[in-house]
């Protein structure tokens, strides 16, 4: 079985919208599947996308909390190289931050 992860994800989505199971038959599909040969394949298809993004979404939310507590160090008045030796941020991204927030 070779799918493609935008593949899987069509396919997931189609049967997320349009073959709606209640617990029961979720169940039952899942034991199903566990039985077949290739269960472990099928199971990596349809969480490969997921797990991606899942990652990323981790990143994202890591990225906006350091951006976040960067920024509250600059209105204490923490120094630039102080506030990219702590949150691991780039200094111009810190110091744009800076300017935008004498802006405010």
């Amino acid at each position: 079985m070779e799918l493609n992860p935008a593949k899987a994800r069509y396919i997931n989505d189609f049967f997320e919208r349009y073959l709606i199971l209640n617990k029961i038959e979720e169940e039952e599909l899942m034991k199903e599947i566990n039985e077949l040969e290739n269960a472990e394949e099928i199971f990596k298809l349809t969480n490969s996308w997921e797990e991606k993004g899942i990652e990323k979404g981790i990143e994202k939310g890591k990225r906006a909390e350091k951006r976040k507590i960067a920024l509250e160090m600059l209105k204490e008045g923490s120094s630039v190289d102080f506030v990219a030796k702590v949150t691991k941020l780039d200094i111009d991204e810190i110091e744009e931050m800076k300017v935008q927030l004498k802006e405010q």
